[in-house]
């Protein structure tokens, strides 16, 4: 047992956040990380989201698990605001978790004092995961509880422009909460590291995309497990529906994604308005010869350049 601000704030047992990894991230995965003592975040960057299918997520974690858990929101304007084509977030879906989880996080938006109210409200802790000294700055004056800093080497969608310990430096000397460390974080080494760095806690994504728990397609998880650092890019490649949000993608996606010709890859089937499944089935495109051209891509229906994280919808939340 390990303790910190963190841990004495949200009343966990082990100064480590998972990240809340979109559809990656199913009640499962929030409820293991939980019992072993962590922090864990169900993801709601998730097709089909409504505060009726929020709720239920929420009610399958409560099942599985009575510690504390997190829910984690993407609110980049695209997404708060909507576009033509996609509706807004509903904040129905904020006041909800706010009143069923121990806390509620935001991640790529600019800290708006009004969500971390409605969270306050609802009786849950508000945090803010940040790339910047300055909007680390933001977060606090909005009246975030703690925040996370994000650093360039985080996988997903990444906010961060500088390395972790650098930012992290920078953030824990110009707020007063806690302060997580997240990106490239996946080991105890990085860990201690990072706490001996003056952070009270650790945010990990990719780590935990590896977890049985977790709903990714297992093809998607050999690869991490046989990559190293350098199989790794920081590229703006898959930006549709999201764009001006770099992300941290396998180098081999990339690849496969500029072979092909034509914008789908692929499409998912076994998908309703409702729910995520747990393991989404690939169908491939076929051409007009018959031949599949669905397996470089997994989970939705993937367009060249638009899912920076396989499985894991929007977010993929930046999986730190």
């Amino acid at each position: 047992m390990i303790t910190t601000r963190f841990t004495e704030l949200v009343g966990c047992t082990v100064p480590i956040q998972q990240a809340g990894m979109g559809a990656a991230a199913p009640p499962e995965l929030a409820a293991a990380v939980s019992e072993a003592g962590g922090l864990g975040m169900l993801g709601t960057a998730r097709r089909g989201l409504t505060a009726i299918t929020l709720a239920d997520l929420l009610e399958q974690v409560r099942l599985l698990t009575d510690k504390p858990f997190g829910v984690n929101f993407i609110v980049a304007p695209v997404f708060l605001n909507g576009t033509s084509t996609l509706p807004p977030l509903d904040l129905k879906c904020i006041e909800i978790a706010a009143r069923a989880a121990k806390v509620v996080e935001f991640f790529y938006g600019e800290p708006e004092r009004r969500l971390v109210e409605m969270v306050h409200a609802g009786g849950a802790l508000a945090c803010w995961q940040v790339g910047s000294r300055e909007e680390a700055i933001a977060a606090a004056k909005a009246g975030c509880d703690f925040v996370i800093a994000q650093g360039v080497e985080a996988g997903g969608h990444v906010r961060g422009t500088t390395p972790v310990m650098t930012l992290l430096g920078e953030v824990i000397a110009a707020v007063d909460v806690p302060v997580l460390a997240a990106g490239g974080i996946g080991t105890g080494r990085a860990m201690a590291t990072a706490l001996a760095a003056g952070a009270d806690g650790v945010r990990v994504g990719t780590r935990f995309v590896a977890a049985a728990e977790a709903a990714v397609h297992p093809e998607y998880v050999a690869a991490l497990i046989a990559a190293e650092a350098q199989d790794t890019a920081y590229t703006e490649a898959f930006s549709v529906g999201w764009p001006d949000a770099p992300h941290r993608v396998l180098r081999s996606s990339i690849a496969a994604a500029e072979a092909l010709e034509g914008d789908v890859v692929g499409e998912t089937t076994g998908w309703d308005a409702g729910t995520d499944p747990s393991l989404p089935s690939l169908r491939p495109r076929q051409d007009h010869d018959g031949r599949g051209r669905g397996d470089a891509a997994l989970g939705g229906r993937i367009s060249r350049r638009s899912e920076a994280y396989p499985s894991g919808g929007a977010n993929s939340a930046g999986t730190g």
